[in-house]
């Protein structure tokens, strides 16, 4: 048995005890085992009943607010488990500072974790704060709300149910990073050559509003990476990284960031792969194996991501990663993703033209050999498969190249190139 980030061992009371519980209802439940050593060897606790009513006291007297928690004796081994809920009502100070763990110790937090406490705490978002701006212009904004939701034009009321508004009808963060102009990191791009030390061409894209700065690193992506490709007549586009995977690795990124510190999302092209690292690691609570499998149920951004959602930059909450996943689904080359405490990271490898096709995919191309034209409908009637998986797989051909779309709406069909 050792210890851990959310399991600590005492061998007695310390003072030092209380900047654990500090720390556990802050980020994170935990336990704390009065009467084993660092190593887990078993010492005990003489009078353990007392033993409770000491460390009841002095979490009562030295934490403020006061904690959740619970005490339990284990006879037999003369041991006491002190378990610590993590609290709704943050930042728990001890001595007037807040502590958080770091692997198998516990350490002060800095002013900005504090603030970010003390927002949970007031459960309040930092794009819910006002803005340092005060006077804001939307017109890329209201063009995209034009062309993607067909409005005639943005209105006050319009801002207001989108979030952008303070309770003292103040512009907040969230509507600065929608405006024409703002004063808050974005992004930077940098195409490297065979090496980092070989800059071939750099852009930052910043103070403008972030639905621009998805456009302009989208268009930069597609100027390295597609290209046309002549087959007969046709003309046809080729993507050496998927362009989907980019653009929800992107949209990820600046739905789940930390808006709070002065740093750019960072794009680095390489001619085998792209990597985007996300300023701010996980939300609090959130695992690392939680965020591979997409089951992010917290929003650090809920009005950022609540745009991006009726504009249709995202699909759904939390499904990002195993879009970008799913787009990789016919190649051997693989994204990989890196969790770190301030950052997370997406790389995104270049596709082989050699890539291999599953068995559905097989099946598929299978039908629509002879130049057989069908519906999305008729093949998954043909086939047996749900109406999403197969749309699904036929957009996976589509991407690779394998498959042809003709016609509009309901008028569409797909056919093997």
């Amino acid at each position: 048995m050792k210890e851990s980030k959310t399991l600590e061992f005492k061998s007695e009371m310390t003072g030092t005890f209380l900047k654990t519980v500090s720390a556990y209802s802050n980020y994170g439940t935990g336990t704390i085992e009065f009467g084993r050593l660092d190593n887990g060897e078993i010492k005990g606790i003489d009078n353990p009943d007392q033993f409770c009513l000491d460390i009841e006291n002095k979490i009562n007297d030295s934490i403020h607010p006061k904690p959740e928690y619970s005490l339990k004796v284990n006879r037999n081994k003369k041991l006491v488990i002190l378990t610590v809920q993590e609290g709704r009502y943050k930042p728990y100070l001890y001595k007037g500072k807040a502590y958080k763990r770091s692997d198998t110790s516990t350490v002060e937090v800095d002013q900005l974790e504090l603030k970010r406490l003390t927002l949970e705490g007031s459960n309040m978002y930092f794009e819910e704060l006002p803005s340092e701006e005060k006077e804001l212009s939307f017109a890329y904004f209201e063009s995209k709300l034009i062309e993607r939701l067909s409005i005639s034009k943005i209105t006050d009321d319009m801002l207001r149910t989108l979030g952008f508004y303070t309770k003292e009808m103040e512009y907040n963060i969230a509507a600065s990073l929608f405006a024409d102009k703002n004063s808050l990191s974005g992004i930077d791009c940098a195409r490297f050559g065979r090496s980092i030390s070989e800059i071939l061409d750099r852009d930052i894209f910043t103070g403008c509003s972030i639905l621009k700065q998805y456009d302009d690193i989208v268009s930069v992506f597609k100027r390295y990476y597609q290209y046309e490709e002549i087959q007969g007549f046709e003309r046809r586009k080729v993507d050496r990284i998927p362009e989907e995977a980019f653009r929800e690795a992107i949209a990820n990124a600046l739905v789940h960031r930390t808006w709070d510190i002065n740093a750019h999302i960072k794009v680095s092209m390489y001619d085998d792969k792209i990597v985007i690292t996300s300023p701010g690691g996980l939300p609090s609570g959130i695992s690392k194996e939680e965020y591979l499998a997409g089951n992010i149920s917290y929003l650090r951004n809920p009005t950022v991501g609540n745009v991006f959602f009726r504009l249709g930059y995202i699909e759904m909450f939390g499904t990002g990663i195993g879009r970008i996943i799913e787009n990789y689904k016919l190649f051997s080359q693989k994204p990989t993703f890196e969790v770190f405490d301030n950052s997370v990271s997406v790389t995104l490898p270049i596709i082989s033209l050699n890539y291999s096709i599953s068995t559905d995919g097989e099946k598929l191309l299978q039908l629509l050999d002879n130049g057989m034209q069908l519906s999305s409908s008729e093949i998954a009637e043909r086939i047996g498969w749900s109406k999403d998986k197969t749309i699904r797989m036929l957009n996976n051909l589509k991407s690779s190249g394998y498959v042809e779309v003709y016609g509009k709406g309901r008028g569409t069909k797909y056919s093997k190139r």
